[in-house]
């Protein structure tokens, strides 16, 4: 028996003996597929039955860990295995693979360290870029590795770009007229409704008054998706003690456990309902089952890097008309549901059509370090969907210097060698690195890892202790230590 006779009757099955067919004939493929289609987890399994693979491994990229575990949990579940058998994942500090694993499900920071330690990636068939309309600056960067290594190393290499909203004809192009194949979804009518904010009320206050309302009025576990962690602290005390012991306040958020996400994904028990006050990160990649009331705030907290000072910030903006698609559509995944969203009708219309890539609002250090490393200097060296930024990317160069990683003619030196070894942020590898110099390294490198890893610095607790008075306004929300000045992180 076939893996394709195993697989659940889910949308993108239809698609796949199309999918098949291209894959033999092309190098790389752009799979568009609606949210629920079952691409993340129908398409790696379909293609460990491809001739074309022989024993080589698939590489899943993810863009979370949440999202990453949950894959390989189901892929996993379906073959009747655990995860680290067939099917296993890889994340910083934390993997689960065996001889046998043939199906990785890796974060996308993780694969690019992973391309750069070996550009023949070795052993390696296939590399799917999973919700890829996310734009990570990793995602752009890994994408561009791969087409590098495809073209110049293996040629036998491929490459499946999968995405749920996607300008499918630009990634094609990009991978050198690629086909392009869509799946139906699955998914039930969605009635959007539309509650106003009013311009002097807190975020937290309207989302707590429409969860209050959602909840008296119709049935089902409720998704509200709020810009950050501090937003939801301060809602979920605002919903303590309003409803039974049948209702459960969850938070789903990047800074917590993965008991504790995992907790907030998992199925509500019988006879109760959950309530899951979210980030974006629930928006993609995931399914929490019983969900069929969704309340988006509109907003979301994304990092932007100031060339001019060196510093990334945090700022609070209107989501993107594809992100509150996403976001409806979170309400329609296993019966007819309901979004309700917090602005005017009218104000949907001038939202950005996508989320801006990160690529275009990064600080790019990390990125020419990486890249110095694979010998290149000048972003026109590889193919990207969207360049880098002139101007960051001098800035990242004389940074750089300045740090004794580049020499004047953009190479890496040996400092920088050392700097690159380090997954972490150019200033704080340098710093550790000038530590050790002194015999401190033990100190800096604890220090580098505080300010990097999520859930180890204050950040980790606020949650736990709770909203003290108001919450931060949206200018000065706390940020994230993963971050903070000094380059996107490896993972």
């Amino acid at each position: 028996m076939s893996v394709m006779d195993t697989l659940p009757d889910l949308p993108v099955k239809a698609i796949l003996p199309a999918l098949g067919e291209a894959l033999a004939q092309a190098p790389a493929v752009v799979l568009s597929a609606p949210p629920g289609a079952g691409k993340t987890t129908l398409v790696p399994l379909f293609l460990l039955d491809q001739s074309w693979r022989g024993d080589g491994r698939i590489i899943l990229l993810e863009p979370r860990r949440l999202a990453a575990r949950a894959a390989a949990g189901r892929m996993a579940s379906l073959l009747g295995e655990s995860v680290g058998d067939t099917v296993g994942y890889r994340m910083r500090l934390d993997s689960r693979i065996s001889a046998r694993t043939r199906i990785e499900v890796v974060t996308e920071g993780v694969f690019a360290r992973m391309l750069l330690d070996d550009p023949e990636l070795t052993g390696v068939a296939a590399v799917l870029f999973d919700e890829f309309h996310e734009r990570s600056l990793d995602a752009d960067f890994g994408l561009a590795l791969a087409l590098d290594v495809q073209q110049a190393l293996r040629d036998d290499l491929k490459l499946i770009v999968m995405s749920a909203t996607l300008d499918v004809e630009r990634v094609a192009q990009l991978l050198g007229g690629a086909p392009v194949i869509e799946s139906q979804g699955r998914s039930f009518p969605v009635d959007v409704r539309y509650r106003e904010r009013a311009s002097t009320e807190r975020v937290e206050d309207a989302v707590t008054r429409a969860i209050i309302e959602a909840h008296r009025e119709e049935a089902g576990s409720i998704l509200a998706f709020l810009p950050g962690q501090a937003e939801i602290t301060c809602t979920a005390e605002r919903l303590a003690g309003r409803f039974s012991a049948e209702t459960i306040v969850t938070p789903l958020f990047g800074n917590l456990s993965q008991k504790e996400q995992d907790a907030a994904i998992r199925p509500a028990a019988a006879g109760t309902h959950k309530i899951v006050l979210a980030t974006s990160i629930a928006e993609t990649s995931i399914t929490i089952d019983g969900v069929r009331i969704v309340i988006d705030s509109g907003l979301q907290r994304l990092p932007a890097f100031e060339a001019s000072t060196g510093i990334t910030r945090l700022e609070t903006m209107r989501v993107s008309r594809a992100s509150a698609d996403q976001r409806a559509g979170r309400a329609g995944r296993t019966e007819p549901g309901i979004a309700i969203r917090l602005w005017h009708q009218g104000q949907t219309a001038a939202l950005p059509a996508f989320t801006l890539p990160q690529i275009l609002s990064s600080d790019l250090s990390g990125l020419v370090l990486d890249l110095a490393h694979w010998g290149v200097t000048e972003p026109s060296g590889l193919a990207f969907l969207d360049p880098p930024p002139v101007t960051t990317w001098q800035e990242a160069k004389v940074l750089l210097a300045q740090l004794g990683a580049l020499d004047a003619h953009g190479a890496l030196t040996a400092r920088g060698k050392q700097i690159r070894q380090l997954a972490l942020p150019p200033r704080l590898a340098a710093m550790a690195v000038s530590a050790a110099e002194d015999g401190q390294a033990y100190e800096a490198c604890l220090l580098a890892v505080v300010l990097t890893e999520q859930g180890l610095g204050e950040t980790a607790s606020i949650w736990k202790t709770g909203c003290a008075g108001s919450s931060p306004s949206a200018a000065t929300a706390p940020m994230p230590r993963a971050n903070w000045p000094g380059g996107w992180p490896r993972a």
